[in-house]
């Protein structure tokens, strides 16, 4: 058996085997632990975006006011909801709080009562539903006990009440505000919810492995090809895998009881292009480094999980990842396929920033293998004539 280990480690991809697994641990957790580190500190919570609008013109300034000053997030005041409810549809806003126009009025009778009403987009990362309804009940309790004030000085105007009767009717007023939720774009189940992180997770590992056995290949070739052919060659594969791969992904999400807001074919079509983004910038790195690259490949797959927005909103990341998020296809996968799956602005953002990603990392793939050199082509030895005797 000892002979056996150290046949083994005789061969280089043993070695290699081993150090990639060992780069997996540390790259996770270097880049996981700094990329959450504070995501819940009340400054990270100040990113995030509530839209109030005040239809009411007595209370409604007064409140509005004292939730900018309340709450942990941060507060745009708007004068149309329409405005606001596409700001929210746009992801621009996380959630809407609306004051109707009778809401002084309902509050100011003995046995009135009003609504707070609160839009929350569900096409987005699970997190923003979750904190945004812990704060809508934050605001629904600090607007009742300013209600409630406002409903004892408007009842004891009117009447003169003994103090037993006070207290009866302060007892009263204590449910003076009520919620009402409304959810735009909802996702169906959590199956659905985790269906933009599975789909970045699946293809980015598919294309990394792809790549690499691309890069092999293409290595044990080098002597019978061009460099131009090999990468021509590896160019129409990954075209042709992206369309064939993500066919298969799609068809499964929808077999298995996926959410598709806007049709397969769309689905489809759009999977193929950050599939085709996914190997075109995996392969980037192994033609500028060969099978070293696959450690930056490691770095890319974290990196990407991590800023994409596809498990926690990247308005809660650390600046370093907001920023450096911009550049990365997966940002614009998560993007187009919230929009796509559960329903939202179009995907047409998400898809240019898809093509110039494929365009940068066509283009500098294709400077990697020019500064290349070919390895000179086996060719059988021609037999020398006989020399004179």
């Amino acid at each position: 058996m000892r002979d056996v280990i150290k046949a083994f480690f005789q061969k280089p991809l043993t070695k290699v085997g081993i150090i990639t697994a060992l780069m997996f641990q540390v790259i996770f957790s270097v880049i996981w632990m700094t990329g959450y580190n504070g995501v819940t500190d009340v400054d990270r919570m100040k990113e995030l975006h509530v839209g109030i609008v005040s239809l009411d013109t007595q209370m409604g300034p007064a409140i509005a006011e004292q939730l900018t000053k309340n709450l942990p997030v941060s507060t745009v005041t708007l004068a149309s909801q329409d405005e606001a409810l596409e700001q929210l549809n746009d992801r621009e806003l996380q959630m809407v709080v609306t004051i109707p126009a009778n809401f002084s009025q309902s509050v100011s009778t003995k046995d009135g009562s009003a609504k707070l009403t609160y839009n929350i987009n569900e096409s987005n990362p699970q997190m923003i539903k979750s904190v945004m309804s812990s704060i809508a009940v934050q605001i629904t309790e600090t607007v009742n006990k300013q209600a409630i004030m406002q409903g004892v000085v408007a009842v004891l105007t009117e009447a003169k009440l003994p103090t037993d009767q006070v207290q009866g009717t302060s007892a009263a007023l204590s449910e003076r505000v009520t919620s009402e939720f409304n959810y735009s774009n909802k996702v169906d189940g959590q199956n659905n919810q985790m269906v933009p992180m599975m789909l970045v997770l699946a293809s980015y590992v598919g294309a990394m492995l792809l790549s690499m056995n691309l890069e092999t290949s293409s290595m044990m070739l080098a002597a019978n090809y061009s460099r131009w052919q090999r990468f021509g060659a590896r160019t129409i594969i990954n075209i042709a895998a992206a369309v064939f791969v993500s066919l298969i992904g799609s068809a499964l999400v929808l077999a298995l009881g996926g959410q598709v807001a806007h049709g397969f074919l769309a689905l489809w079509g759009f999977q193929a292009l950050f599939v085709l983004a996914f190997l075109f910038t995996s392969q980037l790195f192994l033609l500028l480094l060969g099978p070293a690259g696959m450690v930056f490949n490691i770095i890319m797959l974290s990196t990407q999980l991590v800023s994409s927005g596809a498990m926690m909103p990247r308005e809660l990341l650390p600046d370093f990842y907001q920023d450096i998020s911009v550049v990365f296809p997966a940002t614009y996968a998560v993007e187009g396929m919230m929009d796509l799956l559960f329903g939202g602005p179009k995907a047409g953002g998400a898809v240019m920033g898809l093509v110039a990603v494929i365009a940068v990392t066509f283009v500098l793939g294709a400077a990697a293998v020019g500064i290349r050199k070919d390895k000179a082509p086996h060719s059988a030895k021609t037999p020398q004539p006989a020399k004179a005797v």
